[in-house]
């Protein structure tokens, strides 16, 4: 599974997780600086969707009580992010600087991308790496900006997962499980799905303006339980402050509406929804409201959601544009 960075105690310690992951992402820091305090929850959030064991793997070093590390760095200003490439430093932002924050982590996506399927029987088990379904030419995985504490999801199953999973970047459970849909129902809830009917309400508020180019769902009913089905009908719409009720979303008109048809899903249960680019140039917030399951089923369940495209300008989020600001 993925998880959040590493916390760094000793300089031996950082220097065998060096040795082990192919690349680095280090955050100088310290408790009384408030700026660092500012970006942890968007580092953390970029840990938990890019970690991959022995690949990648994001730490967090005090410099107060790691003087020799912060020395050997020449870390000089707080926060300090360094990007490690087999053992060395290959680029370095120095301050509470989003965008630059941004830049890094748009290269350390290419870098994650570079190591491609080389382990293949073992990648795919790598949380950061498993695609469902290749990503269009020209264009990037950017799941990484979703806020996720500001993700909501109306009439969810409480059996179900939490709305967070739909974001992991690990293989879903129900792949993982050579046994079957049995004994996938004994498998960790890494999925989500309706309570009541076969809709589904999803809110997803962006950490940047993004341009949206594909939308990519997995849903795997058959790891779960009987009369649940796969996403048909789909609406979607952008920029919204806040989720819409029910009665709302079939009232209003969808920024496009989609219809899914069992074609449209791969081996891996996942699909490709190919946007109307012009349309979602300018993405703050984007609502997905899976109108109808397909097959007459009593319940909708989703296993994974990817958002394709390229992240834009940073939208105002108050206190970290203010720390920003002030550097």
């Amino acid at each position: 599974m993925s998880k959040a960075p590493v916390v760094i105690s000793s300089k031996e310690q950082f220097a065998s997780i060096l040795k082990s992951s192919k690349i680095v992402v280090a955050d100088f820091f310290a408790d009384w600086c408030g700026p660092c305090q500012a970006v942890a929850p968007i580092y953390e959030t970029l840990s938990v969707s890019l970690s991959r064991p022995n690949a990648v793997t994001f730490v967090k070093i005090n410099s107060d009580t790691n003087l020799d590390l912060a020395e050997e760095y020449s870390i000089t200003a707080l926060p300090t992010f360094l990007l490690f490439r087999d053992g060395k430093v290959t680029q370095k932002v120095q301050g509470a600087n989003l965008n630059e924050l941004k830049e890094v982590v748009q290269k350390l996506a290419s870098e994650v991308e570079s190591l491609g399927e080389s382990s293949d029987g073992s990648a795919g088990d790598g949380p950061a790496l498993w695609k469902g379904a290749e990503i269009p030419r020209g264009y990037s995985d950017i799941t990484d900006q979703v806020e996720i504490r500001g993700c909501e999801l109306l009439n969810a199953d409480e059996d179900a997962g939490p709305v967070k999973v739909l974001f992991d970047g690990s293989k879903p459970g129900a792949l993982n499980n050579a046994k079957g849909k049995d004994s996938a129902k004994d498998s960790a809830k890494d999925w989500v799905q309706s309570g009541a009917d076969d809709q589904l309400l999803l809110f997803i508020p962006f950490q940047s303006s993004i341009k949206l180019h594909t939308l990519q769902l997995t849903s795997l009913p058959e790891g779960g339980q009987d009369g649940v089905s796969r996403p048909q009908v789909i609406h979607l719409y952008i920029n919204r402050p806040q989720n819409l009720d029910f009665g709302e979303a079939d009232d209003t008109e969808p920024t496009q509406a989609v219809t899914l048809t069992s074609k449209d899903w791969n081996a891996d249960g996942t699909t490709n929804i190919s946007l109307r680019y012009v349309k979602f140039q300018v993405t703050t917030t984007l609502i997905v409201y899976v109108q109808k399951g397909s097959d007459g089923a009593d319940m909708v369940r989703l296993d994974r959601v990817r958002l394709i495209g390229e992240a834009g300008a940073k939208r105002e989020m108050g206190k970290l544009q203010k720390v920003a600001g002030d550097e």
